[in-house]
């Protein structure tokens, strides 16, 4: 059969790269053309954009590129059209795939329509969960309070579990970070500013400003290969930091804490138990519409999963240099590191077992045939 996929960001690229690879299990002769990154790439079929030419961040980015977008929603709706896939599958990215959605609906094409991995309308814009009934054939969701949310909208959506859990089981465990990159023996602390060119430049300065009041560590920048190397520059000028370039999940296992942006990465490291401060810091534009419009009471995925504060969360003006080292320093203390992993080992709970891929597979398979 022939699957359509369309993921617009780095998260989407690791989970349409498992869920095709599960698809494939099931399906021997599936033909897959999308849109991703390399990890889609490298699991086979025609990659037709790569989400580093499509992911804008921010409202004012949004209207900046906005004749960019619209040339890509118009080649992208040809594309499915000539190709006439038997699934349809939609991987987050809601500014986008939910407009596709509702073309496709509307067109009544004999594609099945399914979403995988429900865009957050739970954080805001919950009113696009009556649109997605209408337009979506099978809703696929991988947090566990998400059915309960669609069921307020008379939506009945599938839980599948949530896809990191066999992202992480799937690696070298093995390799050894410090022989790979010729690393010290200091402990690693890691950075991870996020994956969008305008996140890095509002949180790396910051997360940079207090590496001299650790000289006992070495830390450790996630860098993507989608962002041009001059982003990383100052990290590269300063002594006791190493930049190192599309291998978040290897620095991470041998991390002894993290500072994260906000984002999926949050529950990567706090699926693979590494203590950590969620940062985050925008736009005053972007900050101020979005706190007018995001109904959530956090915003790292952990704190919502396990609905309360469990790892701290540093916000635009608190994710400042004195904050920083205070709420690094506690994150670093043995004690502060026992109560923490009371807390992942209840989010592991949430989450339950792996397999979210190849149940979300055998549920598209089953919907198609």
């Amino acid at each position: 059969m022939k699957y359509y996929l369309i993921a617009g960001e780095a998260s989407g690229d690791i989970h349409g790269a498992n869920l095709m690879k599960a698809i494939k299990v099931i399906d021997h002769a599936a033909d897959f053309r999308f849109w991703g990154g390399d990890r889609m790439a490298k699991i086979g079929g025609k990659q037709m954009m790569h989400y580093r030419d499509t992911a804008y961040m921010g409202f004012w980015e949004v209207i900046k590129n906005l004749s960019a977008i619209l040339q890509n929603l118009k080649f992208c709706k040809q594309d499915i059209f000539d190709y006439q896939p038997d699934a349809l599958i939609l991987i987050d990215y809601p500014g986008f795939n939910i407009r596709i959605a509702k073309w496709a609906k509307s067109l009544q094409l004999t594609s099945k329509i399914i979403y995988y991995i429900s865009p957050q309308i739970w954080a805001w814009k919950a009113g696009r969960a009556k649109v997605l009934k209408k337009v979506v054939d099978e809703m696929l969701v991988i947090l566990p309070f998400e059915p309960d949310f669609y069921a307020k909208y008379d939506f009945q959506v599938n839980y599948v579990g949530h896809p990191l859990l066999d992202h992480i089981s799937t690696l070298e465990r093995e390799t050894s970070l410090h022989e790979k990159y010729g690393l010290s023996a200091k402990p690693i602390v890691a950075l991870l500013p996020g994956s969008r060119g305008q996140e890095v430049i509002n949180h790396l300065p910051v997360m940079l400003s207090i590496v001299p009041d650790f000289p006992q560590y070495q830390f450790v920048i996630a860098a993507v290969s989608t962002l041009p190397d001059t982003t990383y520059e100052e990290g590269r000028s300063m002594s006791g930091v190493r930049v190192i370039v599309d291998d978040v999940s290897l620095i991470l296992r041998h991390s002894t804490a993290a500072l994260v942006a906000s984002g999926t990465a949050t529950l990567e490291t706090a699926l693979m138990g590494i203590p950590q401060v969620v940062c985050y810091r925008g736009g005053w534009l972007n900050y101020f519409l979005a706190k007018k419009l995001i109904k959530v009471k956090y915003i790292s995925l952990v704190n919502l999963i396990l609905d309360r504060p469990m790892v701290k969360e540093l916000i635009q003006d608190e994710f400042n240099r004195s904050t920083l080292i205070k709420e690094l320093g506690q994150v670093l203390d043995p004690g502060h590191q026992k109560i923490l992993s009371i807390g992942y080992h209840a989010l592991r709970d949430k989450l339950g077992n792996q397999g979210a891929s190849q149940r979300a597979a055998d549920k598209i398979f089953k919907s198609v045939r």
